[in-house]
């Protein structure tokens, strides 16, 4: 129940503070937002004696965590690409499409990556989807598998009602669909080291395939 009442609290709290913030063209205060995310997954996990190799923060799989990162995307983008591209065909405006800054591309290609894909990994998938796996294998005995299963489910639900309430729009839940393959990458390479690089490629990758097409 207090790891129960934990989750609940932190998530609440964290997408209250990150409201708060002030935002511009739909981003959250640059770096007032990835910093609270991190802090928010950290000091619980600390103050609770976990390991942060529990919540993904690892070194090694290396290799492991290439192979899947490299499928997975060879799997996703090119599909991505071919939705950018229909979208287009129709004249239809690609949803939740950044804006790419034409003098500084650089320092916002290594925001996505160092900052938003970072932080919101370390938090959603490594305290918030590693808790409610923890959580769910103590409330129930299903099996392993079901409960990863389900423990993707309730972070990528949770991941994208976050992007809708700070965003402010209800297209925004569509992030849940990207909230899957994060978690799924989580749960098979148990680190945070391929979710964080899908996160970013597929941000940069959707920012640069939206402005080129569009």
């Amino acid at each position: 129940m207090s790891l129960l009442l934990e989750l609940v609290f932190i998530t609440a709290a964290t997408i209250w503070l990150m409201k708060l913030l002030p935002s511009e063209n739909g981003l959250r205060s640059c770096l007032g937002a990835p910093f609270l995310l991190i802090v928010a997954a950290l000091i619980p996990t600390v103050l609770r004696n976990r390991s942060l190799v529990e919540i993904g923060l690892r070194v090694g799989r290396l290799g492991l965590t290439l192979r899947v990162l490299c499928v997975t995307s060879l799997a996703v983008f090119p599909g991505l690409f071919c939705g950018v591209l229909l979208l287009k065909y129709y004249g239809i405006q690609p949803p939740l499409c950044p804006v790419v800054p034409e003098k500084r591309w650089f320092s916002w290609l290594i925001y996505q990556f160092v900052y938003i894909a970072v932080a919101e990994e370390i938090f959603f998938r490594g305290y918030l989807q590693s808790n409610i796996l923890s959580l769910l294998t103590i409330a129930t005995k299903k099996k392993l598998a079901f409960l990863q299963f389900m423990s993707i489910i309730i972070s990528a639900v949770v991941f994208a009602a976050s992007h809708s309430l700070l965003l402010g729009n209800l297209i925004s839940i569509i992030t849940f669909f990207p909230g899957l393959i994060l978690g799924w990458l989580f749960i098979k390479t148990k680190s945070l080291l391929a979710p964080i690089l899908f996160h970013g490629l597929a941000n940069v990758g959707y920012g640069l395939i939206a402005a080129v097409l569009t």
